[in-house]
């Protein structure tokens, strides 16, 4: 199981010295896992009443496990060796943890950029199948990420209908077209279990499962788990890491995820969409800032900040700071009792922490977008290979830099950066090292997410939650680009609509946002890693006498 270790006298220690009386005499845990929807408020009944699957998860996919060790056999038989998940959101990050700790190939395709797409094509097609992964199958990417790739077999001579695997909620428009259109297989998910919570369902399974993890014994740890949060006590874990997420007092409302040597690949990415989505609503919420152990947000020592780190469940002796937190555990054992505490979190915070009020709002305006087709808005001007768009807050800006500069001015005490790039995640990997330097620049917390995926995750916090952050998007040019069957948009357009759709909707809720385009992709990273890298030296303590 799980452990969890704390000062004895920082925020989480009196947040749960604060609430777990209350807690324990509410029943709170025994009443989630009842699937008690009155938990969270009437206004959230209704919602909760159809998102509490995830409880019982472990032992309801079960089933699950004999069908896909079989299909996944049956494609190793015909030379299918390669996964490829098409999926947005939880339905990719959940599989995407999963496989890299098990150390298992899985290729995720969770993007609209035109060379990312263009790269997961020309992979190993012949020995490729793709798992689409959608609940409802209306999702934009995942729609578009089929339908190049259903063309892609057919163009290659290979019968793409028996490399399309389906995953979608029971009578679902993709359950039925997909199963009309003669694909390889169709799992169906729990209904009652939201895209973020859905790791131990079929969104999860299916995926890692064929790629080829160890799915029982994940479903087998995650039962004991789940077992263990399953009661009113004061040693529940659970309970514990709800209180410190969403019960103390100030609110510390950035909440820095720190990888610091559990093992899990890529957890904090995972937790992060679990927690903004959940909590950023209705004006409140807390930020997840996915961190490493010496990352600058880990020494801030500021009033709105909570460190958790994720230590080995070997680790002795782990030093904490006042405001820190130690988590340890196997990897479904962690996505329970995260689960879980993000179910305490939002009843500590007075919201539902099931719905997702304002993630459709950059949709429907990518979708105005596209069907508009406008003229892109001017630059206020260019700096080398970077065109900078920006409200009048820029002032007298004639740089990249001196933009940047003006956006960071923008940071009230109690703020927060996020960086939104949109474009090629696996190629521009080196792009992220820029989140650390702006977050020693800035003095303040610094989100780095990729489009279009984050939109299924902190986008919602972005809206929903405290208006205390600025946004420095960046988007890029593509030497090429893809026509999406069936659709009078293509790829490039797509992912250009979608990072204009999220901004226009920003910057309507007067949110601060600082638009960077490279014209030239491989120049414009280079110029934007020095620009930040020199501000970053600027703003390091003189170590002269």
């Amino acid at each position: 199981m799980s452990t969890l270790s704390y000062d004895a006298a920082g925020a989480a220690r009196q947040a749960h010295e604060q609430h777990l009386p209350a807690l324990l005499e509410d029943r709170v845990a025994t009443r989630i896992f009842a699937k008690d929807n009155t938990l969270w408020g009437a206004d959230a009944e209704a919602e909760s009443a159809i998102r509490l699957g995830w409880v019982e998860a472990a032992t309801v996919s079960q089933p699950l496990v004999g069908d896909i060790l079989e299909l996944r056999d049956a494609l190793r038989a015909e030379g299918v060796t390669r996964i490829v998940l098409c999926g947005m959101g939880g339905s990719s990050l959940a599989p995407e943890v999963i496989a890299g700790t098990a150390g298992v190939e899985l290729t995720v395709l969770d993007s609209t950029d035109p060379e990312q797409v263009s790269a997961a094509l020309a992979d190993r097609l012949a020995e490729t199948a793709i798992v689409v992964s959608s609940k409802s199958g209306s999702t934009v990417e995942t729609d578009s990420q089929r339908r190049i790739f259903e063309q892609a077999f057919t163009d290659a001579g290979i019968d793409a209908k028996s490399r399309i695997i389906i995953v979608t909620d029971p009578g679902s428009p993709l359950d039925k077209a997909s199963r009309e259109a003669g694909y390889r297989a169709v799992f169906n998910a729990d209904p009652n279990v939201g895209g973020r919570f859905s790791a131990l369902t079929a969104f999860g399974l299916v995926p890692c499962g064929l790629a080829g993890v160890d799915i029982q014994a994940f479903l087998d740890e995650a039962e004991e788990a789940a077992e263990i949060l399953n009661d009113d006590s004061e040693e529940n874990i659970g309970l514990a890491l709800g209180a410190a997420l969403g019960g103390t007092t100030p609110l510390r409302n950035k909440i820095v995820i720190a990888e610091d040597g559990s093992g899990i690949v890529g957890f904090a990415d995972w937790a992060e969409q679990l927690i903004a989505e959940s909590t950023g609503k209705l004006g409140t919420g807390v930020l997840p800032v996915v961190a490493g152990p010496t990352s600058p947000e880990t020494t801030l020592d500021a009033p709105d900040v909570l460190v958790v780190r994720l230590v080995s469940a070997d680790a002795d002796d782990v030093q904490l700071g006042a405001n820190e937190v130690a988590i340890a555990g196997g990897l479904a054992t962690q996505m329970m009792v995260w689960e879980f505490a993000t179910a305490v979190a939002g009843r500590l915070l007075g919201i539902n922490p099931f719905d997702q009020p304002d993630v459709e709002a950059a949709k429907v305006a990518a979708r105005g977008l596209l069907d508009a087709q406008p003229e892109p808005t001017p630059a206020n001007f260019t700096d080398g290979a970077i065109e900078v768009r920006g409200g009048a807050w820029l002032g007298g800006a004639a740089t990249a830099a001196d933009a940047v500069k003006a956006l960071l001015a923008e940071l009230g005490s109690d703020g927060y950066l996020s960086v939104q790039a949109y474009f090629d995640r696996l190629a521009y990997a080196e792009l992220e090292r820029v989140r650390d330097q702006l977050a020693a620049v800035s003095r303040r917390p610094v989100t780095f997410g990729w489009g279009p995926r984050f939109l299924h995750s902190t986008g919602q916090f972005h809206k929903g939650g405290p208006a205390i952050g600025v946004f420095l998007q960046v988007t890029a040019a593509s030497a090429t680009d893809l026509a999406i069957p069936g659709r009078p948009f293509t790829f490039g357009e797509l992912i250009s609509a979608q990072a204009a759709g999220d901004a226009q909707v920003l910057s309507e809720h007067g949110r601060p946002v600082l638009r960077l385009h490279l014209t030239d992709r491989a120049a414009g990273v280079r110029q934007l890693q020095e620009l930040i890298a020199s501000l970053a030296g600027q703003a390091a303590p003189s170590t002269e006498s």
